[in-house]
């Protein structure tokens, strides 16, 4: 089994990222602020306007270590990849079944079964342990709507026909989200997804962390020799990744809806964590995604036991377990891909 290493997040804006040896060193001005050893990392993150030096980014692919740059706000913006990355005949096996409709189909209504299915967990979880503060005939009605679509989506053969199922179950399990917020009410309100710019804190911590949660997900492809442009329920565009995409459906509802859920229930988030700006757009500021960064380590460390597989793991592998069951069932070991369904 691999072993999760460390992923280094680098939040100070203008910082430079330089190798020294085996070293990572972030440098501000003629200042040394930290230096990390290499071989205890598997990604870096970098939330900078000033980079790094081309030396650490070789040295990074040269190692298979992710190396990712955003924007201060969240906003994707490169990553490097090793020459080394991929094999290139399960990459044209991908290719052909992207263009496949018949074969790409069956591939998206698994990781479109496992989105619904987590998303109702999640749901089934708040009703669990929370019943007397929820409505309990609302979320009731919606968790059965959810299990509906199940169904609905094992039987579709169409791509447009599972997008709808699923865009009217991701429609459903929305209109309760602020159910599931329990504390915090004033601050933290959900109305409807808005992106692009998020509009208000829920939406700006939901945009954050899906961001975040894509690019391990096409680390993880890039990983296991995938291309994480060339997907299956989502179409190719110039840019996107869009295999990402597909893998993290299956996640979002327990990786990334449910930490949130627990940092606003929690009260690890709160309103000080967040700014607007001037067109009404809402980010994450410097604290907050401190306190984002902590939690998210923090979750990727605990130890879970994969539904599929039946061993014990850190929650930080998912992506990349789930990155390689699929490789798998494009390779023809596995006759269909198993997405991951959490209990």
């Amino acid at each position: 089994m691999r072993k999760l290493l460390n992923t280094l997040y680098v939040m100070t804006e203008n910082c430079y990222l330089t190798l020294d040896g085996e070293n990572i060193v972030i440098q501000n001005g003629e200042n040394i602020l930290a230096r990390f050893p290499l071989h205890t990392l598997e990604n870096v993150v970098c939330f900078t306007y000033k980079g790094a030096s081309p030396a650490l980014m070789g040295a990074c692919a040269e190692r298979k270590i992710g190396m990712s740059f955003y924007s201060p706000r969240g906003r994707f913006l490169a990553r490097t990849v090793g020459k080394d990355y991929g094999n290139v005949l399960l990459r044209k096996e991908q290719y052909r079944i992207s263009d496949d409709h018949d074969r790409g189909v069956s591939y998206a209504k698994n990781l479109i079964l496992g989105k619904v299915f987590n998303g109702r967990w999640s749901v089934e979880r708040t009703l669990r342990d929370h019943a007397y503060r929820v409505d309990e005939d609302k979320l009731r009605r919606i968790s059965g709507v959810l299990y509906d679509s199940l169904g609905k989506i094992e039987k579709v053969s169409a791509l447009d026909e599972l997008r709808g199922v699923e865009g009217k179950a991701a429609e459903q399990y929305f209109s309760i989200f602020n159910d599931l917020i329990l504390n915090q009410k004033e601050d933290f309100t959900f109305t409807t997804r808005n992106r692009r710019p998020p509009l208000d804190n829920v939406n700006a911590v939901l945009s954050f962390a899906y961001t975040i949660l894509a690019g391990e997900c096409a680390n993880s492809l890039y990983s296991v020799g995938l291309d994480p442009y060339v997907g299956f329920m989502h179409g190719d565009r110039p840019g996107r990744t869009s295999l990402a995409l597909d893998l993290m459906e299956e996640l979002r509802p327990i990786m990334a809806d449910r930490f949130i859920l627990t940092l606003i229930n929690t009260k690890a988030l709160r309103a000080s964590h967040f700014e607007t700006q001037q067109d009404h757009a809402v980010f994450l500021n410097d604290e907050g995604r401190k306190v984002f960064f902590n939690a998210w380590q923090n979750r990727k460390k605990e130890t879970i036991t994969h539904p599929f597989l039946k061993e014990k793991m850190e929650w930080g592998l998912v992506p990349y377990i789930q990155a390689l069951l699929l490789a798998r069932t494009i390779r023809g070991d596995l006759d269909e891909y198993p997405p991951f369904l959490w209990k």
